[in-house]
């Protein structure tokens, strides 16, 4: 890893932006952003569509590293070029955005109140490959439905697991188990996951960092202990469905927690605003995620 990218991302201030929907959500995003289902005919059609998308946005003024400290992708737009050089090079070089890469391949079927990931097969040759791009780390997402303690704890071993052979190959991984934000029992899951976590964090080496991108908690200030230990980097909040307003509303509660928002940053995105319009509108949505992010 770069030492100084392992810097900003201890210590700037700003947030990460997450790019990092791939197939199966792509059409969603798609559709999100004024591009419906029915007017592109090919998977091929529509990942060059996805990622002019991206291109529009990180190529953005509004788009830049004074608020954004890194940025999430997924494996087809870490090996597209933004402006002749990869996106990765683009967003370091261009932007002074550290580049992240999405390594899972989805989720399991649910059991234990858990979806696990699926077997991530060609893991070392996609972080080979993420170091030839000149990656800085990974992100990888499981999801916690109920609080079932054998259930996250499976799915925290599993993260950690592959977390491990994630630093291994050099790269920083972000350990993504999601607390669904419409479950009953949400915040005796986040219990649950908080100690896990640590469990699992007391047992690393000084030098193996993560980071962590957790549901913004029903407790305020929960994970205020993994933002202080000192084999995390950083931790990063996903808005699991909230409203920006909401979300928003609810990391300016946690101390220390920054956002890792997706919707909640192109929601108001369209394919057909002028650049202009366009610019303003991903402005405001960087301004307020920011915001929230510092406060």
């Amino acid at each position: 890893m770069q030492q100084n990218q392992l810097e900003k991302m201890k210590n700037d201030k700003g947030f990460i932006a997450a790019l990092d929907q791939s197939g199966g959500s792509t059409p969603k995003a798609l559709a999100a952003y004024g591009i419906p289902e029915h007017t592109y005919q090919s998977e091929e059609e529509m990942f060059d569509l996805v990622h002019e998308m991206r291109t529009r946005i990180i190529t953005s003024p509004s788009f830049n590293s004074d608020q954004i400290i890194g940025a999430i992708l997924f494996e087809q737009t870490m090996d597209r070029e933004i402006e002749g050089k990869y996106t990765g090079d683009y967003l370091a070089e261009e932007k002074g955005i550290v580049p992240f890469l999405k390594v899972d391949k989805g989720l399991a079927e649910e059991a234990d109140g858990v979806q696990l990931m699926k077997p991530i097969d060609n893991l070392q040759e996609t972080l080979d490959r993420a170091n030839e791009r000149h990656i800085f780390g990974t992100k990888m997402r499981s999801v916690i439905k109920e609080d079932n303690r054998e259930g996250i704890k499976k799915v925290v071993d599993q993260q950690f697991e592959i977390g491990k052979q994630i630093i291994a190959a050099g790269l920083v991984p972000i350990i993504e188990p999601e607390v669904d934000i419409h479950s009953p029992s949400k915040e005796d899951s986040e219990e649950i996951l908080k100690s896990e976590i640590l469990e699992h964090l007391n047992q690393l080496n000084p030098d193996q960092l993560v980071m962590l991108k957790l549901s913004i908690p029903t407790q305020n200030n929960l994970y205020r202990e993994l933002i202080d230990h000192p084999n995390v980097v950083r931790v990063v909040a996903l808005s699991g469905g909230y409203s920006t307003e909401d979300a928003n509303a609810k990391l300016k509660d946690n101390k220390g927690l920054i956002a890792s928002f997706s919707r909640a940053l192109s929601q108001d995105l369209n394919a057909n605003q002028s650049q202009e319009e366009f610019d303003a509108a991903l402005k405001k949505a960087v301004d307020s995620i920011y915001e929230a992010s510092i406060s």
